[in-house]
């Protein structure tokens, strides 16, 4: 049972209000309203200040085309710093990981020895005098000269034998980047040029893929978007701390570890989570909770009928008591009647089962706990996955027929898009929120709590977000006409859109901060309340909550609501987004 401390926290967490979620600091409060006039047209006609509020862009992506010019500026650079051929240039870069500084320093380092690691030869390892055949090093043929080829070595070897030498190679896989002499003895690299005499024209392409892909593969700055089928590649400037990644294909994720955007949530926990979800343990919670182990042959039983006699499967076929896990021959008169067994609550009693019902309870409740958390995971995800579909329904048609209904230009149109794209990070975040809550450990009540009303508030918002975008624009989506109620849709929508941002920035920033606003023993406190008393400190984040325009009631033209911090017009007399009246 919680203290007494622990439950004076919960109730104090509508206190937090007044510090996390003011919004606002001793000097001046934040009006999130102030980035668009009170006429909404002209908000929306200027596109920068919408784009402003989203984070800078510490990625980019690219296309093959951009890969093979990325590619090709570093071979021309390393060719013409070091005055040697392009195709020279290229198997140093690939042997110094497409890195062109460690190629340079490298070289001014130690030339020769840079020379014989990468099989650069300056000179031929064997000398031919001016006869006219030569005999090939691995069929023993004489051959006339022009049937013989050589890599800078001067191992000579026919046609025939390099183009099944690198025909084998190159259908090995990319190791053929790295293709040597075929002398054992020597080191000498063979590089693109005689590839490109001797292989045939699928072997050629097949090449230029490897070498293309090799560019991002063994580059420690780029990737490719691990997307099925998508052919994009990313490079990364590190520094932010933001390694979520959205690629040119729609999806989104995380350049650490590769697996779907999970901001907030660290990559440990996301795989442990997704772990959790593939892994035979919950199979065995499930068992635990929902099944007894037959009293002969031990294998589990799941009770499918009302009544108390079980029946083993064949070849056991043991009978027994579901209550008591006895014999069913020992049951009769004595021990209550065949469907009444009493011997179980005093066994019970006397502590012979305690144990076991004490593993089945703890297993049973994990298997409810994992449940409650994951249904709702996979919830938000199905939810971001229709807003998706919805999203793109809205770019390809919708907005155009928007546009010809009401009689405005596309431009003006885009508080629609942003809304749509503004729910699906949100559902993207939600979702990983209860990964998040499922590893928060239970003893940290104070946390809990306060996680639980972060989450519960985005939500809230989130959801009366997707209400408005989805059902109360369809109206308008039917109509025949211009609609004079199309100017009101839109100021409610884009401030559903600011506040529900807001909602989540929170949220987001509390999460990435291990909730260290909330004492970590359950201390009524957090580092919002306790600095507000600070001089020149700020009161809070800026965010949202009860109270966030308190004291600061009404302007000119607008009241601000109490509930959710919407700037209503004078006249109305209810708030325009959440319903509520004035206080």
């Amino acid at each position: 049972m919680d203290s007494e401390d622990d439950m004076h926290d919960a109730n104090d967490i509508e206190s937090l209000d007044d510090d996390f979620y003011s919004g606002e600091t001793e000097d001046a409060p934040i009006d999130y309203y102030s980035d668009y006039d009170d006429d909404a047209d002209d908000y929306f006609e200027d596109a920068d200040r919408v784009e402003s509020r989203r984070p800078e862009q510490n990625f980019t992506i690219l296309k093959e085309s951009d890969i093979r010019l990325r590619q090709e500026e570093d071979i021309t650079r390393v060719a013409t710093v070091l005055s040697i051929s392009r195709v020279s240039a290229s198997i140093l870069l690939r042997h110094y990981n497409w890195s062109v500084s460690k190629v340079h320093d490298a070289w001014f380092a130690d030339e020769d020895g840079v020379r014989k690691a990468v099989g650069l030869l300056e000179t031929p390892v064997v000398q031919h005098s001016n006869a006219r055949e030569l005999t090939c090093g691995i069929c023993f043929e004489n051959y006339p000269r022009a049937r013989i080829e050589m890599a800078s070595c001067g191992h000579p070897y026919c046609v025939s034998c390099w183009e099944g030498y690198i025909g084998t190679s190159i259908n090995d896989g990319p190791g053929c980047l790295m293709l040597r002499c075929p002398d054992p003895t020597c080191g000498a690299a063979v590089g693109q040029d005689m590839i490109n005499l001797l292989a045939s024209k699928e072997d050629k392409h097949k090449y230029a893929r490897y070498l293309l892909r090799s560019y991002i593969e063994d580059n420690k700055k780029s990737k490719w978007c691990p997307a099925p089928g998508c052919e994009y590649a990313v490079t990364f400037d590190a520094g932010s701390g933001n390694y979520d990644v959205s690629c040119l294909c729609s999806y989104s994720f995380c350049w650490n570890c590769t697996e779907e955007a999970h901001r907030p949530v660290d990559c440990g926990t996301v795989g442990k989570w997704i772990l959790k979800n593939s892994a035979e343990s919950e199979n065995m919670n499930w068992i635990l909770a929902n099944s007894k182990p037959c009293p002969k042959c031990k294998r589990p039983i799941e009770k499918n009928q009302g009544c108390m006699h079980m029946t083993c499967t064949p070849p056991c076929k043991f009978e027994f008591c579901w209550l008591c896990v006895g014999a069913w021959s020992d049951h009769g008169e004595r021990t209550g009647g065949f469907y009444a067994c009493n011997r179980y609550e005093a066994a019970k009693q006397e502590g012979v089962y305690d144990d076991t019902e004490r593993r089945r309870e703890m297993a049973k409740n994990s298997l409810e706990r994992y449940t409650h958390y994951y249904e709702r995971w996979a919830s938000n995800q199905s939810s971001r996955q229709k807003a998706l579909a919805d999203l793109h329904q809205m770019q390809t048609v919708h907005i155009e027929q928007l546009s010809d209904t009401q009689c405005q230009p596309e431009s003006q149109l885009k508080f629609i898009t942003e809304a749509w794209l503004q729910i699906v990070e949100c559902r993207r975040v939600l979702k990983w929120t209860y990964a998040y809550g499922f590893y928060l450990p239970e003893h940290e009540h104070a946390k809990k709590q306060f996680f639980e009303y972060l989450q519960g508030e985005a939500e809230s918002g989130l959801e009366r977000l997707h209400q408005c975008a989805e059902k109360e624009l369809q109206p308008f989506l039917s109509a025949d006409g211009p609609s004079k109620e199309f100017n009101d849709f839109r100021t409610k929508l884009a401030g559903l859109t600011s506040v529900t941002r807001n909602y989540f920035e929170n949220l987001v920033r509390a999460l990435e901060n291990g909730l260290s606003d909330v004492d970590s023993n359950g201390a009524a406190f957090s580092k919002a309340t306790s600095s507000k008393n600070s001089p020149g400190s700020s009161k809070g984040r800026a965010g949202r909550g009860k109270g966030t325009f308190r004291g600061r009631m009404s302007d000119d033209n607008h009241w601000f609501c109490e509930h959710c911090t919407y700037a209503n017009v004078k006249s109305a007399t209810i708030c325009q987004i959440c319903n509520q009246q004035p206080r």
